[in-house]
């Protein structure tokens, strides 16, 4: 199966699961090196972005469990909203970009979170683009904190 192919199927699959849900969106797919973005764009749109875009993470999660065994570890798959979640990203980067100016002019570990799998690889990533600092997921469950610490 070509990543076309997987691309059609999860973008199908989405359509339909929005569907059953009785929201009217168009699913659109875009291929990048290191994940596949799954735009939704219409009306309803508003409905997934409440209460800080739960359904919207929600939709993520089931979207990823389903395709996990055929996408595999080296993509991951993203699903937006009119941007909202492209911004929380970046929002997240920087905040991630703040909290590693502290560490290296205080010394202080600092924590972020409670964060999700989704936005704790954001983070990890980021700090670990710097050689010397280094950031550990801590906690039990789903939501866990990220200790960003200089390296030793």
């Amino acid at each position: 199966m070509t990543a076309g192919d997987l691309a059609q199927r999860i973008t199908d699959f989405v359509a339909e699961l929005l569907g059953a849900m009785g929201l009217d969106l168009a699913v659109m797919a875009d291929e990048q090196p290191d994940h596949l973005r799954i735009d939704l764009q219409g009306d309803d749109s508003e409905l997934l972005l409440r209460r800080k875009g739960e359904a919207l993470d929600a939709l993520q999660h089931v979207v990823n469990a389903v395709f996990r065994d055929e996408v595999g570890d080296a993509k991951r798959l993203v699903v937006d909203s009119m941007g909202f979640r492209r911004a929380k990203d970046r929002e997240l980067r920087q905040m991630a970009r703040f909290l590693m100016d502290k560490v290296r002019q205080t010394g202080v570990p600092q924590e972020m979170g409670p964060l999700n799998s989704y936005a704790r690889r954001l983070v990890h990533l980021e700090v670990g683009s710097e050689s010397d600092l280094q950031s550990e997921s801590q906690g039990d469950g789903a939501l866990k904190h990220v200790i960003i610490t200089r390296k030793a």
